[in-house]
């Protein structure tokens, strides 16, 4: 299951409870979004965090061919026989 530094996961939890109060007008309690919110980690985190690693792949390599790019303009003109 994904992990959540405390700070972070009391802050989704208080937005859960907001979101519950304004969106459906129904309140919940701190232990329900908490259930909630460990839920949605166990079923959806591991999608979520693989997506995040896609798309950090994809600036990487985007950031590499501007490296490679950069390489070969550094390169000295040579004789070549």
């Amino acid at each position: 299951m994904t992990k959540l530094a405390k700070e972070d996961k009391e802050a989704i939890v208080e937005q859960l409870k907001i979101y519950f109060q304004e969106e459906l007008d129904r309140e919940i309690g701190g232990l329900e979004a908490e259930f909630l919110l460990d839920f949605f980690l166990s079923e959806a985190g591991g999608y979520v965090y693989n997506q995040a690693l896609k798309d950090a792949q994809a600036v990487i390599a985007k950031h590499m061919d501007t490296v490679t790019d950069k390489i070969y303009e550094l390169e000295k003109p040579t004789r070549k026989r």
